[in-house]
């Protein structure tokens, strides 16, 4: 093979690695809910990332007018994807430990889930798919000695979602017009007074694309009504990565992603069922005065997500 056509597969490789960059960029602006574009939005980073390869392949070939566009792609894609990684400074208040789970139905092992909940302290657990069978394993498991108080909509299959509490709940309220359940309650911490606290799962985007952004906008506009006295935690499944452009407008304002606050970057959690690792994000939590310092993933075993758990530092009001 001639060293003309190694250099003309070098420069097409980049090329073609550089324009996947240029896609994922594209991809992480988009707003057009086709399905195909909404998927493809989840694999976002790692198109940016091919974009490397771009730079390497145009410099190697001497392109440096190639090499340069390939830098500036690659610079954009960083823009979007770096800031995940970059810790927000600190704020004064009490610290509690939140979890997020996904049980896969009734799937998830009960008494792992437990043993999570005691080991690491946790204080509010918000939880999706949560099934009738679910709610009775859990609390044979022990769940609610550690957490006494409850605000649960378990349903059939993927419909259930439900509150725990180290603390007494009150304002509980389920919203209507959705798939699945959306439920919201009112967490009074003594060392910190009333927070609000709200569970989300709105439908996957292979249910119905438009149905996803429908119900992200309507979670949205939830949020927008939600309390100005009291810090915000809202956990879910929320079927979205960072890079699709709905729920970056859930996590502004306001409002903020609590591993972007702590500086986690990207916390794949789904699927975990199968024999490659979790490739994507889309369960976190949502803050609005309040501050995460620490989120991670913690195995969930029988379930097909892994479960986030967040050290959350929250304000208190009226002082």
């Amino acid at each position: 093979m001639s060293a003309r056509v190694v250099r003309i597969g070098i420069v097409g490789s980049a090329g073609a690695a550089t324009l996947a960059g240029v896609v994922g960029i594209a991809l992480h602006f988009l707003h057009w809910p086709a399905e195909p574009l909404v998927l493809a939005a989840s694999g976002a980073p790692y198109l940016m990332a091919v974009a490397v390869l771009g730079v390497v392949g145009f410099a190697a070939a001497r392109q440096w007018l190639g090499a340069g566009v390939a830098v500036l792609v690659t610079a954009v894609g960083a823009a979007t994807q770096v800031p995940l990684y970059v810790a927000d400074g600190g704020r004064d208040g009490h610290a509690i430990v939140a979890m997020q789970a996904n049980l896969l139905f009734d799937g998830a092992d009960p008494t792992a889930l437990v043993e999570q909940v005691r080991t690491r302290d946790i204080a509010l657990l918000t939880v999706n798919e949560l099934t009738r069978t679910a709610v009775d394993d859990l609390s044979r498991a022990g769940l609610d000695r550690l957490l006494p108080h409850r605000y649960l909509a378990p349903g059939q299959t993927a419909s259930g979602t439900g509150i725990w509490s180290r603390y007494p709940l009150s304002d509980t309220v389920e919203y209507d017009g959705f798939v699945l359940h959306q439920i919201s309650a009112t967490a009074q911490i003594p060392e910190a007074g009333p927070v609000a606290v709200y569970a989300f799962h709105p439908v996957p985007p292979i249910y119905d694309s438009g149905v996803w952004a429908a119900e992200l906008a309507r979670l949205h506009a939830i949020l927008r009504r939600a309390p100005t006295d009291r810090p915000v935690i809202v956990g879910g499944d929320f079927n979205a990565t960072h890079d699709h452009a709905r729920f970056r407008a859930m996590a502004s304002d306001r409002f903020a992603d609590a591993a972007a606050q702590a500086g986690a970057g990207h916390l794949r959690t789904y699927p975990t069922d199968k024999r490659f690792p979790p490739l994507v994000g889309i369960d976190h939590f949502l803050l609005a005065d309040a501050h995460a310092t620490a989120v991670e993933t913690v195995d969930l075993p029988g379930a097909d997500h892994r479960a986030l758990v967040a050290r959350i530092v929250v304000e208190r009001f009226g002082r």
